[in-house]
């Protein structure tokens, strides 16, 4: 049989998302969760657009969708200390956790504004994120409803 078809030259691609793509702040999106931080690899170009479409929806930078090599990101993960998971076509959630694959969460840190945090509080204490969170999660549960 031809390599191609059984040898290690096959290469499968993933979507991943990225911020600044092509600049020296180039960065991947990445969550929060149990502890480990988890860069989704999306089997379907499509689900990784609506992913990027529920970021953007939440306000949060509008990353690109890159095709890569599944084993490009699994090495850059391991060596970065991050946990790499496939999102497959198709996929069903079972858990909260994993709706986290297929929707990102309410609330996301800007990681440009960890450190002013303090400069994001109102006179009640409460930060602006705070007081748009009911925005968002009505928001999020429309687009919810479009899938």
């Amino acid at each position: 049989m031809p390599d191609f078809i059984f040898g290690s030259s096959i290469k499968m691609r993933v979507h991943v998302l990225l911020y600044d793509t092509g600049k020296e702040s180039e960065g991947i999106h990445s969550l929060e969760l149990s502890g480990k931080v988890v860069v989704l690899m999306f089997e379907n170009s499509d689900d990784a657009e609506r992913y990027s479409g529920l970021l953007e929806a939440q306000d949060f930078p509008t990353p690109t969708v890159e095709a890569m090599d599944r084993k490009e990101i699994e090495a850059f993960c391991t060596e970065a200390g991050y946990e790499a998971r496939f999102v497959e076509s198709g996929f069903v959630p079972a858990t909260d956790e994993d709706r986290l694959l297929l929707s990102p969460p309410v609330r996301n840190k800007d990681v440009s504004s960890w450190n002013d945090e303090d400069v994001n509080k109102n006179s009640s204490g409460e930060t602006k994120t705070d007081s748009v969170s009911t925005d968002l999660d009505d928001i999020r549960k429309r687009l919810e409803g479009l899938l």
